[in-house]
């Protein structure tokens, strides 16, 4: 290793060091993107037999591995248990869903008088966000090593205990070498050697939709395929003839979803103006429920924020909400009550929110929720709408029927009737400045795939 730079890791919960790593380098991805050129070759030349056994020893290697991950989730993350826990089974699940769907997958088809052959499309480049290490890692892995291409990942150097379980999780599964890379580092280092470096045909990129661009813009030197699952500003729609007992505590779960730092969180809720003081009361009620603190404890709702930063981050828009003239109606400024230490927030919601407001517009990444009341379906689906990004949107209705027309006509690339429930068969991404291109099932597949046309004359 190259790289000389060391950084404390830190318990969110209890602002304690918990360990330290040392960051890759330039170089260091450099030596790891030659490494994945070396396999490349033979990998993208294997059966889909022998890549499903891969998958699958994958798969074992990872769920055996899922407390530790749980664990680390909780410790490095702040995580609550139920949620670490989901992510730490769903990790291992990746690999199966991808042997399923690799199993079904016809890589040569006839069209007309062409044979079309679906090919690998070379090393590909995994960058994988904090707030879902270890489901991030295994989700891109699966779907590139299926598709026939070797890998370079750089997850976020946030989350480096995470990334140590699941690499040596990885690691047990015996890939062939130079198949499977790690590199741990910033993105102003080893992000740019990824983005810039020739040795890689395609970049899978979870985070902001500003660091997508630069991405973008870095790659197009030399034309990499590009998928981009970007910034989030999920509207969730509460139809009049909702049933307000299911879909309030559903909306504020959507949007608090892992403590609030989640692209897919619902974090404006839209509701008629003729319920609009029966969802209010109904909110806080709910909110008032929420416990806030050790998320070792499974009955706590909600942990930690990841670390300073983002808890002063959360603070900021708080505080901007109020200078913009929304009404408070849950939570506010600082640490709730008994918890003096660790990077805790209240669950927050505003209401009176117009949708011009910053608190409305941008991705705060925190539990901080807007209400803006609606007057017609029309203007509900307007005021949805209204926004740069389109990742996620919620639809609450007791008709099925009325919840899909209106579902229909969300700008959105996932909308989620009565709940949440993920189904990863069906392709992930976004609308508008959401992203750029789908993850999971044949999609996803696809995303690390080049068409070839053969005809013979």
């Amino acid at each position: 290793m190259q790289g000389t730079e060391v950084i404390e890791t830190i318990n969110p919960a209890t602002e304690q060091v918990i360990g330290t790593v040392t960051l890759g380098n330039q170089e260091d991805m450099r030596r790891a993107i030659a490494a994945a050129q070396r396999a490349q070759p033979a990998f993208g030349r294997t059966t889909k037999l022998e890549r499903i056994a891969m998958l699958k020893r994958l798969q074992a290697a990872v769920l055996a591995r899922t407390d530790d991950i749980r664990d680390a989730t909780i410790e490095e993350y702040g995580g609550a248990f139920s949620r670490a826990q989901w992510v730490s089974q769903y990790a291992s699940q990746c690999f199966a869903h991808a042997a399923d769907t690799l199993d079904a997958y016809a890589f040569t088809r006839q069209m007309g008088a062409a044979t079309v052959v679906m090919e690998p499309v070379g090393v590909a480049g995994l960058v994988t966000p904090w707030n879902s290490t270890a489901g991030s890692i295994c989700s891109k892995l699966a779907s590139a090593l299926a598709a026939g291409c070797a890998t370079v990942t750089k997850p976020s150097e946030l989350s480096p205990i995470q990334t140590q379980i699941v690499a040596e999780a990885l690691h047990a599964a015996g890939l062939p070498s130079g198949v499977i890379n790690i590199v741990n580092g910033r993105g102003a280092d080893v992000g740019t050697e990824m983005s810039t470096n020739p040795g890689i045909a395609k970049i899978s990129f979870t985070g902001s939709t500003a660091t997508g661009k630069s991405i973008m813009r870095a790659g197009a030197e030399t034309m990499k395929r590009v998928s981009l699952a970007l910034t989030g500003k999920s509207a969730t729609v509460i139809l009049d003839d909702a049933d307000f007992a299911q879909a309030i505590p559903a909306a504020l779960s959507a949007g608090f979803l892992n403590n609030g730092q989640a692209c897919i969180a619902g974090t404006r809720i839209l509701v008629s103006r003729a319920r609009h003081a029966e969802a209010i009361e109904r909110v806080v009620a709910e909110v008032a429920k929420l416990r806030v603190g050790d998320p070792r404890d499974p009955a706590t709702a909600m942990g930690p924020l990841v670390n300073q930063a983002q808890y002063e981050r959360i603070q900021h828009f708080i505080r901007r909400g109020l200078e913009e003239g929304a009404t408070l109606v849950a939570g506010g400024e600082g640490r709730p009550e008994g918890l003096p230490r660790g990077y805790f927030v209240k669950p927050t919601v505003f209401d009176n929110v117009r949708n011009d407001m910053d608190i409305a517009r941008e991705e705060i990444f925190g539990p901080v929720l807007s209400i803006l009341t609606y007057e017609d379906e029309d203007d509900a689906v307007r005021i949805a709408n209204d926004s740069l990004y389109g990742l996620q949107a919620y639809v609450f209705s007791s008709d099925p029927a009325h919840a899909n027309r209106i579902a229909a006509r969300l700008e959105a690339g996932t909308v989620m009737i009565n709940g949440m429930k993920a189904e990863f068969a069906a392709p992930f991404g976004g609308f508008k400045q959401s992203g750029i291109g789908r993850e999971f099932g044949v999609f996803g597949l696809e995303a690390f795939l080049e068409a070839k046309t053969i005809v013979s004359v």
